[in-house]
């Protein structure tokens, strides 16, 4: 189990590199604030798959970011 950021930190790289990801492309931190916000305000399993359609978006050639920003916007539309 990754217990520290460094152990993350290495997980990442690893599962990035068997999948034939670069590491560099992968916004760990922005992915993690994401699913923290739809755990808490949307409700927890919604982070997980959350992650996922951001991560299909992209595939589909939405810009990581913009597709980041499309949930977190809608997270905090339903939070008002």
């Amino acid at each position: 189990m990754a217990d520290t950021p460094e152990e993350l930190d290495a997980w990442v790289a690893e599962l990035a590199s068997e999948l034939g990801i670069d590491v560099t492309e992968v916004p760990t931190g922005a992915l993690l604030d994401l699913t923290r916000d739809v755990a808490h305000g949307v409700t927890r399993p919604a982070g997980p798959l959350t992650t996922f359609l951001v991560g299909m978006a992209t595939a589909r050639g939405t810009d990581v970011d913009s597709a980041i920003a499309t949930a977190q916007s809608l997270v905090e539309r339903r939070a008002t």
